[in-house]
């Protein structure tokens, strides 16, 4: 069986080298590029993946609205006077619906969907196109794969950012989907320490302490451990995570600031699947699966260690600018044995029998090692008569990483027949891996310069323009497939902001699209990077004394070269590599419209939908819901002081997909087989009482209607979503 059946656990990352202009010349380029209107081909746009780092800091001034003082460009801009749709998950709204983890979180994000493949590893999409930029403080490397791997526990982070559209305004470069950032918690001066016990449906188990506050005068320090351990509704499936958390904030002389910190995550699920379940016998009539089915064996598990160290140097140089570099340094461990089951009958699963599935057994490791490094330095000046914002700066990433794949070809294990899919109990024997090795080897190295401008030109028109230039070297094998790959060049972005009232601004933005790609055509040359562009109008308003904000985003987006597999043209190298041609992509556009804040003292509302239009890509088009739907609401009983209430909703529009034609054996021979998904909505409660100031108590329920649905249709196959569940947690503020 190839890999591409199978779909190998493996991340392609690209990555950079360097040849740069100077950070003067860059900084320069941009004043006259700003002043020259812009005027670029987007033809000419080059640039690869970039290390990026996107900076939106603040606090939450009340309820679930945070007020910006630092937007995603690195201005000391507020979420309204940003030329982009941002949409910001506070440390509140993740402690009312108890969303622990990142998918959990993510589910309720404007525009975002998680696409939930297996049990521990998950995909993300926004306006179309897949999430393939995560950051955790503003720092990370854009990945190809796409996916989670794990379990990310959302503990360490004070909020969570979801800047939606073409990285441009941003980065300069990747998919026109969005970047999601996790800022970590910081240290306060003030000693505060809570803990937290939860137990729920599945003996859902969670541990949780906070604990911060100054060591000495000037060097304050926090600490955060979670330990969770849960069973599941799917069969023979338990997860167990440990996460630990320490940070230091060290005042070095009035105006620098020291802030350096460890995480480290340790996360397994046993018992997971490796894919997911077939959805159609061969004459395509739905199998009828229990919710709780699983591919997996009893045997099977997948580990990831996740390892972070950070530190960050601020130096305020005067009242007018600073200086700030940074650097991280991440490993990820990875550990498996997997059991995949795939259709081995040339006419598919049997509708009397339920036979003609084979399983397919693997050990998996990958040993991944990442350095960030970025440094900024933001000022203003005066031009004109006015004072504009500067920018500029320069940011690398190395990356390194080896996996390796074994099977077993020679026992009789590695291979088994299966029985009949909704009777699989995962009784099969452990394979003994050690043939077929396999894997990857893979170099990455990026840097980047950037410089961005904020132009005051009126008292109502702020004009933001930027570039961006970026080198990008990949070497490397995996799985057989050369890798290889070197890109460079200049990303422009602009972004008008014009305020129509002082409650009230319109927006405008403009970005390319470049993504540099692996492909290569018939005579072995590389395919040109993804081009195309992106448009975003949006109206953002600040309500009942800017305590909610109301942001309106229409977007067009269109993306061109996209390699596709050339079925037209034979292999030149005798089946060792495949030949791909230059198409199309995706052509989108929607609307999104979000209303998130407090809109009384007694009522904190985050509430979102999200409407879309693809072209271009069936497949695409078939699984992403056209219409979504989110809300989320806690409101304070004046009756009953402490007390509190919420609801949050998920609603989607139904989704598709074309899984192949019924087979010539069967009656309706030749027939389309289509899984389908319909609309459906997912309803969760919570409620708390603060009983003297320092006691809480908690109740949460989700999926309360107990809601039938398949989590996604991304891939082929898919298993179902949880039913209806519930948990109790009591926490303890010293």
């Amino acid at each position: 069986m190839s890999k591409s059946v199978v779909t190998p656990l493996q991340n392609m990352p690209a990555a950079t080298g360097i040849k740069a202009p100077s950070l003067l010349a860059l900084a320069i380029s941009s004043a006259l590029f700003s002043h020259a209107g812009l005027a670029a081909d987007d033809s000419a746009i080059a640039a690869d993946r970039s290390v990026e780092r996107i900076e939106v800091t603040g606090s939450r001034t009340q309820g679930y609205l945070v007020n910006q003082n630092s937007s995603a460009t690195k201005l000391d801009l507020s979420l309204k006077d940003t030329p982009q749709a941002i949409s910001i998950l506070s440390a509140e709204q993740l402690q009312d619906f108890g969303l622990t983890n990142i998918n959990l979180a993510l589910d309720q994000a404007t525009g975002v969907n998680v696409e939930r493949i297996e049990t521990d590893r998950t995909y993300y999409n926004a306006r179309g196109f897949d999430i393939t930029n995560f950051q955790v403080d503003g720092l990370g490397l854009p990945f190809t794969g796409g996916g989670i791997e794990g379990d990310l526990d959302t503990a360490l982070f004070e909020r969570i950012e979801v800047i939606r559209g073409a990285n441009g305004l941003m980065s300069g470069v990747g998919n026109p989907s969005a970047t999601v950032n996790m800022v970590r918690k910081r240290p306060g001066n003030d000693f505060a320490a809570n803990v937290k016990a939860s137990y729920g449906s599945w003996a859902n188990t969670r541990l949780e302490g906070d604990v911060q506050g100054a060591l000495t005068d000037g060097l304050n320090a926090r600490a955060v451990l979670v330990k969770e351990d849960k069973d599941s509704y799917l069969d023979r499936y338990n997860h167990d995570k440990t996460v630990g958390y320490v940070v230091a904030s060290a005042a070095l002389g009035d105006n620098t600031q020291l802030t350096f910190g460890h995480s480290a995550q340790d996360s397994q699920g046993n018992g997971g699947m490796w894919g997911a379940l077939t959805l159609h016998y061969g004459d395509g009539s739905r199998i009828n699966y229990d919710r709780s089915a699983s591919t997996s064996a009893n045997w099977s598990y997948w580990q990831v260690k996740d390892n972070r160290s950070f530190v960050e140097l601020a130096h305020q140089i005067n009242a007018d600018w600073k200086l700030v570099t940074s650097y991280q340094l991440m490993n990820v461990d990875q550990a498996g044995d997997l059991f995949y089951v795939y259709v081995s009958a040339p006419n598919g699963i049997d509708p009397k029998t339920g036979l003609g599935s084979t399983g397919y057994g693997s050990f998996y490791g990958k040993d991944e090692n990442t350095q960030f490094g970025d440094l900024y330095l933001q000022g203003k000046f005066s031009l004109g008569g006015r004072q504009h914002e500067l920018v500029t700066g320069l940011n690398i990433a190395d990356r390194e990483y080896t996996d390796v794949s074994l099977y077993d070809y020679s026992t009789g294990l590695g291979f088994p027949a299966m029985p009949a899919l909704t009777s699989w109990d995962g009784n099969t024997a452990l394979p003994s891996f050690k043939d077929g090795q396999s894997g990857s080897a893979i170099d990455a190295d990026q840097k980047a310069l950037y410089n961005v401008v904020r132009w005051d030109l009126a008292d109502s028109l702020k004009l933001i323009t930027g570039v961006r230039w970026i080198d990008a070297e990949v070497a490397g094998t995996a799985y057989g497939v050369d890798q290889t790959m070197a890109d460079d060049g200049v990303v422009p972005y602009i972004g008008a902001v014009y305020e129509l009232t002082p409650q009230i601004s319109m927006y405008a933005s403009h970005t390319a699209i470049f993504q540099p790609q692996k492909e290569r055509d018939e005579n072995r040359q590389l395919l040109p990077a993804v081009d195309g562009k992106a448009l975003e109008l949006g109206l953002k308003a600040s309500l009942f004394d800017d305590k909610a904000l109301l942001s309106f985003a229409a977007f067009d987006i269109d993306q061109q070269d996209l390699a596709v597999f050339d079925k037209t043209v034979s292999d030149p190298v005798q089946g060792l590599y495949q030949v791909y041609r230059t198409a199309d992509g995706i052509q989108s556009k929607g609307f999104e419209l979000e209303l998130a804040g407090s809109l009384t003292e007694q009522l904190q509302l985050s509430g979102s939908l999200t409407s879309i239009d693809i072209d271009g890509d069936d497949l695409v088009k078939g699984y992403t819901p056209e219409r979504v739907a989110k809300f989320a609401a806690v409101y304070q009983l004046p009756q009953l002081p402490g007390a509190r209430v919420g609801l949050n909703y998920r609603w989607q529009s139904a989704i598709s997909r074309k899984q192949g034609t019924v087979a010539a054996v069967y009656a309706n021979a030749g027939q389309d087989i289509v899984t389908t998904q319909d609309a459906y909505g997912l309803l969760g409660i919570m409620a708390s009482y603060d009983i003297n100031g320092q006691w809480q108590v908690q109740v949460n329920a989700n999926n309360l209607t107990d809601e039938t649905y398949l989590n996604s249709l991304y891939w082929a196959q898919a298993y179902y979503g949880a039913p209806a569940n519930y948990s109790l947690s009591v926490s303890y503020q010293f």
